[in-house]
């Protein structure tokens, strides 16, 4: 308990005297140990209606492992939650080059509608959806070199007789495709990936079998691949392919009347196409607290908002927003970058009309509860990966602990609005680390010669090890202090009327994925 929790510190001194019961309380606080998660199996079994979820696309084709995992399951629960709710659209905050956004669309065919505040990022989400439509047609290429070759596979364990008759059909049935090619169609075989396994578009069965019979036999099994197919449809874009009809694939000549037809329904289809929406939507906007999102989506219906790994405020201005507009019946967020948080009470100021990232439930105002950026700068740590072997690293720690000493000592500066950023890892060396670093502070290097530099980095030196058991004792307690946060925004949720069910849910593997909670709710009115 508490009492035996806080003999860890010296009563006096109130340093820490026992790491291994500051450890033990750690792992007692955390989320895993508290009881207040809901499993995720419990949650999709619960949403479970009648569909049997969807299948064809794997994200780890045009994903890396991290993201495929991350994408893969939250997508899973985001359609299921739609699924329950009735709805097909859904809003992606944050969407960055929109991984989650693209797969919700051409896998759940969701209307989605993905906003990020960089430019940059809805230009690179363009580009994204671009090749995964360029990865489809690399399966449907495939599928087509794989049909013709099962079709000579076929064709040579055929009777002599049943050769000429498969000939003939395989002519007309070439001369249409041929003819639909021309007139800026989609051939089923272009459509088929190569793991679908079809069947060839015309079989004989006996040699007995008149012409007739033939072309009425490939007529029914076109019937039954355009049916097939069409699921396939289901998980692409809804400008990646023509319509098409199984009257289009009829052997034969084609009639006049016929022609003039087709010709008809194909600018019928691109008519309806230009006037269509597409299934996702790249936006570039600031998203706040205050955002009404009818300025920016103009067709706003009733929807779900997503948001994987929304960085600082927006993930508790996500959870806002979501509460304030009816619009919106569900709500399922990863948050992360909790050092990027504002906070109401961490500094003495009065901002009356500042909305603040922490806290967000009435409680931990009432108490006027402050974490303050070093805790959540240890709350972004990822003890998961520590205890499986992924270790921090100390030397760049090292390097920006010491610049940190000549900084202040040399230059007299203790605060700064720029940042070091990555220059460990473009660093040769102490000396050339510091150089970059204090060109990126705009702060004269040249008064500052190499040896002065390398007796900072002598001088320190043999506190490493120090720096490296004080960072584990961060990791240690990272869990503690997320656990802080994710709870006030639970809390926040309870707080509401009009939420049905509110609940934290471990999506991910938190050694490939270390923010892997996510805050999920739904509403009264519609998600009874």
């Amino acid at each position: 308990d508490d009492d035996i929790f806080s003999s860890a510190f010296c009563e006096n001194s109130e340093k820490l005297i026992n790491v291994h019961l500051f450890a033990l309380a750690a792992k007692y606080y955390s989320l895993s140990n508290l009881g207040v998660c809901t499993p995720l199996e419990d949650v999709l079994e619960a949403l479970k209606g009648d569909s049997e979820g969807a299948t064809g696309i794997k994200p780890d084709e045009f994903m890396n492992n991290k993201k495929s995992h991350e994408v893969q399951v939250m997508s899973e629960l985001v359609d299921s939650i739609a699924n329950y709710c009735g709805i097909k659209q859904v809003i992606d905050i944050g969407s960055g080059k929109g991984y989650l956004s693209s797969f919700l669309s051409m896998q759940y065919n969701l209307k989605v509608y993905g906003i990020d505040s960089s430019s940059s990022n809805t230009n690179g989400a363009h580009e994204r959806n671009r090749k995964l439509k360029k990865h489809w047609r690399a399966y449907q290429s495939r599928g087509k070199k794989n049909l013709k070759t099962q079709s000579l596979e076929k064709a040579n364990d055929r009777p002599v007789e049943s050769e000429i008759s498969c000939k003939t059909i395989s002519e007309e049935l070439l001369n249409n495709a041929n003819s639909l090619q021309n007139q800026g169609q989609v051939i089923i075989q272009d459509l088929v990936p190569s793991s679908c396994g079809f069947t060839q578009m015309a079989t004989l069965e006996t040699n007995t079998e008149t012409e007739a019979d033939l072309v009425t036999d490939t007529q029914s099994h076109e019937t039954k691949h355009s049916e097939e197919i069409l699921a396939i449809l289901n998980v692409l874009p809804a400008d990646a392919v023509e319509d098409f009809s199984s009257s289009h694939y009829n052997c034969g000549e084609l009639c006049e009347e016929e022609k003039v037809q087709r010709k008809m329904t194909a600018l019928k289809t691109k008519a309806r196409k230009s006037s269509e929406s597409n299934l996702y939507f790249p936006l570039t906007s600031c998203i706040t607290a205050e955002t009404e999102l009818g300025d920016i989506i103009t067709d706003l219906e009733d929807c779900m908002m997503v948001g994987l790994h929304t960085c600082g405020d927006l993930a508790a201005n996500t959870l806002r927003i979501f509460t304030a507009k009816p619009e919106i019946k569900a709500v399922c967020s990863v948050g992360c970058c909790y050092h990027l948080l504002s906070e109401q009470f961490e500094n003495q100021e009065e901002c009356h009309d500042q909305v603040w990232g922490f806290p967000m439930c009435q409680y931990l105002k009432d108490k006027g509860w402050c974490c303050g950026r070093n805790a959540r700068m240890s709350a972004c740590l990822a003890l998961d990966r520590v205890a499986v072997g992924q270790m921090l690293p100390t030397e760049s720690l090292f390097y920006r602990a010491v610049l940190q000493v000549i900084v202040e000592e040399i230059y007299g500066v203790t605060k700064s609005d720029r940042h070091v950023g990555k220059t460990f890892s473009k660093s040769s060396s102490f000396v050339d680390y510091v150089r970059r670093s204090l060109k990126k502070l705009e702060l004269d290097d040249s008064k500052l010669p190499d040896s002065c530099i390398m007796d900072y980095y002598e001088k320190y030196k043999h506190r490493m090890n120090e720096l490296e058991a004080f960072n584990m004792l961060k990791v240690i307690l990272a869990p503690c202090i997320e656990v802080l946060i994710l709870l006030d925004r639970l809390c926040y949720l309870k707080e509401q009327e009009n939420i049905a069910w509110s609940g934290l849910v471990k999506l991910f593997d938190p050694v490939k994925s270390p923010r892997c909670y996510a805050v999920i709710a739904l509403k009264n009115q519609s998600c009874s």
